[in-house]
């Protein structure tokens, strides 16, 4: 497992490997009951507090995505297809916003958009 942290991003740095190990389990890369890298590990890869990283797998945790035993570490936990449909689904819906956005931005109509998305939709 890779994470890539971004300091110049706006995005606080527990939320990109929040999102980064999503990532992972929703792919396959991490596959149920694959154990996490423990904190501080992580943490020195990384060059991040350890607090920062903590705070990554307490919010991971909080989702079910993983599951931390005290004293043995995290682990990716069978994350419900629910779950995981629900992931996919704030990402088309963030996907759609920004082409709403986009088709806004250059003068586009809500017709024009809706018409726009229809063509699309019918040609896959």
């Amino acid at each position: 497992m890779k994470l890539i942290i971004n300091n110049s991003s706006m995005q606080p740095i527990y939320e990109q490997i929040v999102s980064q190990i999503k990532k992972f389990i929703m792919s396959g890369d991490l596959q149920e009951g694959a154990m996490l890298p423990s904190v501080r590990t992580l943490s020195k890869e990384l060059k991040v507090s350890a607090l920062t990283v903590k705070k990554a797998y307490d919010a991971l945790d909080a989702e079910g995505f993983v599951v931390t035993v005290h004293g043995k570490g995290s682990f990716v936990t069978l994350a419900s297809q629910e779950l995981m449909l629900e992931e996919k689904k704030k990402e088309v819906e963030a996907d759609l916003e920004m082409a709403i956005r986009k088709g806004r931005s250059c003068g586009m109509s809500n017709q024009e958009i809706t018409d726009l998305f229809q063509i699309v939709l019918e040609d896959q």
